[in-house]
């Protein structure tokens, strides 16, 4: 099995897609008016309208009712992707060290989930994502 992709339902896909454009430096992929991917090289963010719960179950999924998952995306430098984007978005958490070693940053995007930023700092979390 491999882990492919996290995906929102968004009531304003727009807001949503440029938030993680400007979050990523990358230019979403639009594969339909209701549904963008940003794909990285650890895996891909898709981002679907809420028009496209009907394509599921009418009522599985709510947009803007994230309050339990965060999205990570390692970094090379969390406090110069910090200082980037402290004006542009919502700011939850300046720069912190982790006990688990992560250096770590924490925003909001325009519907509430929580993304978060991080750099391995500690040997032990440089090993873990085989950085040295």
């Amino acid at each position: 099995m491999k882990f492919a992709s996290t995906r929102l339902i968004a009531q304003d896909i727009k807001a949503v897609v440029g938030f993680y454009e400007t979050l990523t430096q990358q230019q979403a992929q639009w594969l339909a008016p209701v549904f963008a991917e940003i794909v990285t090289a650890g895996a891909t963010l898709a981002i679907g309208s809420a028009e496209t719960v009907a394509l599921f179950k009418e009522g599985s999924v709510e947009p803007a009712a994230n309050r339990s998952a965060i999205i990570e995306f390692q970094v090379n430098d969390v406090e110069a992707e910090f200082a980037r984007l402290k004006d542009k978005v919502e700011v939850v958490l300046a720069p912190k060290l982790m006990p688990w070693g992560n250096l770590t940053a924490q925003f909001r995007d325009p519907e509430g989930t929580v993304v978060g930023l991080y750099t391995p700092m500690t040997e032990a979390a440089k090993a873990r994502v085989g950085a040295h």
